[in-house]
């Protein structure tokens, strides 16, 4: 691989240790990437945050790292593992809590934007058609290469937090060629959020680095979410293309049959204990729309609602969140449904999620059921 001067340098050690670590990982993913060459990008957006992902391992690096490295690009972060506004009313021991605040107070030190959030494309303006930036959450980089027109590589916790310290990343993959070869042709009637998820998650299973979906106009904020959510969860495919097939792409149908079968692999549970809305996050149009769904309801079980920590903010000003917690919902920032302590498999059994992408990781990593529903259903059944 083809490296500056200066590249060579920092690779070498001459300016620091920090660097030099950086420069290793990013070579190393260039080279397992078949990257000609580092490039600059503008924006990093770091996953590794929740304690309960990286551990003590993670979080004694970080400590350590943060002594003197600092990020040479604006930088964001993923949701932690809880809301520290909301901590207390939680059985969370004083070790994980700690280790989170010191996790968080890392990331400070180096000089990220303490954002905590899964969906830094609707919290931040997105930079120019064509920018590269390197984004480790995948849902981001999904919705960055096919929403935002952006250039961006699925990246790793290692090779993004790498390209925040050193400004640059490996030029490979879909910052080269992000052309489709697959078409997947929607063949489900009326899809809903929940429907988007499931395509997504197929389309991650089936796709190589980017797909064409075909039979799909037009999609709503709520839906996008879900189709770069599901699509995040399943496999490499780091971008999507609405429109009609091209001539040479290979075809494959997303018909009921393939929806039943990514239900029935993620639907692990007839009813939930608790509902749980925001994986991705939810932004200001959705708590919006929620807001507007519940006018004059409440919901029967504890609703545990996941979304940015300025969103909130915002919702507050214009009196959003009064109304969902009328209606009995718990407001958490910093947080996400995915990999978050407060769901704990010894205090729930199973949950109620509109969420692909967290129906995989509840079922895989916190081992709880899962009972799978659109919004819409949500309101109709679990409201009173």
């Amino acid at each position: 691989m083809e490296l500056t001067r200066e590249e060579e340098l920092a690779l070498k050690g001459e300016y620091g240790e920090t660097l030099e670590t950086a420069y290793r990982i990013l070579v190393a993913t260039g080279e397992a990437t078949n990257a000609q060459k580092l490039i600059p990008i503008k924006w990093a957006h770091l996953s590794g945050v929740n304690y309960n992902t990286i551990g003590d391992a993670g979080e004694e690096f970080l400590a350590k790292l943060s002594q003197d490295a600092k990020v040479k690009v604006m930088t964001t972060v993923n949701p932690m593992g809880f809301d520290f506004d909301s901590v207390s009313k939680y059985n969370l021991s004083s070790e994980f809590i700690t280790k989170q605040k010191s996790i968080a107070d890392s990331y400070k030190k180096m000089g990220v934007i303490p954002s905590f959030s899964c969906i830094p494309y609707e919290i931040f303006d997105l930079p120019e058609k064509g920018t590269q930036v390197s984004f480790a959450e995948s849902n981001a980089a999904i919705y960055a290469n096919s929403i935002g027109h952006l250039k961006t590589n699925k990246e790793s916790a290692f090779s993004a937090l790498a390209s925040a310290l050193t400004g640059k990343s490996p030029y490979s993959d879909l910052r080269i060629d992000d052309t489709p070869n697959i078409t997947i042709q929607m063949k489900v009637e009326q899809p809903d959020e929940l429907v988007f998820g499931m395509l997504g998650y197929f389309a991650g299973k089936v796709g190589d680095n980017a797909v064409q979906i075909s039979g799909v106009s037009d999609i709503d904020r709520r839906q996008c979410k879900a189709l770069c959510g599901g699509m995040g969860t399943s496999g490499r495919c780091g971008k999507f293309v609405l429109g009609e097939s091209t001539p040479n792409s290979e075809k494959i149908d997303f018909d009921k049959k393939e929806m039943q079968k990514v239900y029935d692999e993620l639907n692990t549970a007839e009813k939930g204990d608790i509902i749980t809305l925001g994986s991705p996050q939810l932004g200001l149009k959705e708590i919006a729309d929620l807001s507007w769904l519940l006018k004059g309801k409440e919901f029967s079980k504890r609703c545990m609602v996941f979304c940015p920590r300025s969103v909130k903010e915002q919702a507050r000003n214009l009196g959003y969140t009064n109304e969902l917690e009328r209606a009995g919902c718990e407001i958490l920032s910093d947080c996400c449904t995915c990999l978050t302590p407060l769901v704990d498999k010894n205090e729930i059994d199973s949950v109620t999620t509109n969420s692909i992408k967290g129906a995989y990781y509840l079922n895989n990593s916190n081992g709880v059921g899962v009972n799978l529903k659109s919004l819409a259903r949500i309101i109709a059944e679990e409201t009173r």
